[in-house]
């Protein structure tokens, strides 16, 4: 006897269908990321060596704030990744010796990243059964930004640690003599590691008609 056909059964899954992306998972994320890993390898391998930067017998101090003033402006235009990676590595240093403003910062960006830059706008945003407009989702994100900047200690932290990282900078440009530097008058301002910025926002922009519209 031959035993009755077997019946399809559909799951959870199956019933709607194929699990959507997460919403962080898209093409302009992705692009994002390359492409600023991509700056960023490039600019460090505009990288002077460090050895020059810590040389003690290029070390003088300046007559006044003048000659200071064009040591700074040279320097940074020579050591400019150095400078910013130590300022960099100032600002993380900071906040790592802060655990609870680090978290509260991550996840300020995560929610900018989930809810509004990279959110699909086929999706909408849809918290406890209420969807929210792409206009409220920005006004909220916005507050929810002043509040953690301004009325917690990671705004003062930011500040403080820039305020440490431009000293340090500022100091050496000013003692650092740059007699033997050999600068290229030539050389673009945003070459190098700033050209990541440039390369983050084309990045951003890269997220489509939708998004733009956002703004």
């Amino acid at each position: 006897m031959a035993s009755p056909p077997t019946l399809p059964i559909s799951g959870p899954q199956s019933a709607a269908g194929a699990p959507s992306q997460p919403p962080i998972a898209t093409p302009a994320f992705r692009a994002f990321l390359s492409r600023l890993t991509s700056s960023v390898r490039q600019g460090f391998s505009h990288r002077r060596p460090w050895s020059e930067l810590v040389d003690r017998s290029s070390m003088a101090r300046p007559d006044n704030l003048s000659e200071a003033y064009s040591r700074i402006r040279k320097n940074f235009s020579y050591f400019r990744v150095n400078y910013i990676t130590l300022f960099a590595l100032v600002l993380g240093f900071s906040l790592l010796s802060h655990p609870f403003s680090l978290l509260t910062l991550l996840s300020l960006l995560a929610a900018w990243s989930f809810l509004y830059i990279f959110r699909p706008s086929d999706q909408p945003l849809v918290i406890r059964g209420r969807t929210f407009s792409d206009f409220e989702t920005l006004v909220g994100l916005g507050v929810l930004t002043v509040i953690v900047v301004f009325l917690t200690s990671v705004g003062s932290l930011l500040i403080s640690a820039s305020m440490i990282g431009l000293a340090i900078v500022c100091i050496h440009g000013a003692f650092r003599v740059p007699e033997d530097l050999f600068l290229d008058d030539q050389e673009p301002v945003n070459g190098g590691f700033l050209s990541f910025l440039g390369g983050a926002a084309s990045a951003a922009s890269a997220a489509g008609p939708a998004i733009a519209a956002r703004v």
